[in-house]
């Protein structure tokens, strides 16, 4: 056996599923948790929330700014035209082509990171396709002593399953 895991209609009832599991010694980082919907109000919704892409599309964001900041000094004093000690494009006009470049560099910078830490293509064996039909499914691949988890994830209102 390699997985053990339990299908849930309730929410609350995979709350108290997540905790035995919790209590049966089992790290965070091995409880997989997988529904149709998000349960933003349950504290297994909030397991994998922490990500570090506000802060890379921060940054990105901060260099494309900067970056397009000095290309646009350098192209216009790279062309001597004479306009009376005024500049040949002034900030204001500057700030539209520096904002889209800001942005464009924090929302390319978000794609690259979704598709590098999504993992595209990757899928535990973790799966039931009664999670499209609004089941959680709460488990554990690779598992030590099947009849611990076993008896973590019995709970009234779900059904226990190994693969």
């Amino acid at each position: 056996m390699s997985a053990i895991y339990g299908l849930y209609s309730d929410p609350n009832v995979a709350q108290v599923a997540v905790n035995n599991l919790r209590a049966a010694g089992v790290p965070d980082a091995d409880i997989t948790v997988i529904s149709s919907e998000p349960f933003e109000h349950f504290e297994f919704g909030h397991r994998d929330a922490r990500t570090a892409m506000p802060w890379i599309a921060t940054a990105a964001g901060a260099a494309g700014m900067v970056a397009t900041y000095y290309l646009l000094g350098l192209s216009q004093h790279a062309w001597p035209l004479v306009t009376s000690g005024m500049p040949v494009a002034p900030l204001w006009t500057n700030l539209i082509i520096i904002f889209e470049m800001t942005m464009l560099s924090a929302i390319a910078a978000t794609v690259i990171t979704l598709i590098v830490t999504a993992f595209i293509g990757e899928r535990g064996t973790l799966y039931d396709p009664e999670v499209s039909d609004g089941y959680i499914l709460v488990g554990v691949e690779k598992t030590g002593d099947a009849g611990k988890l076993e008896s973590a994830l019995k709970i009234d209102g779900g059904r226990v399953k190994s693969i």
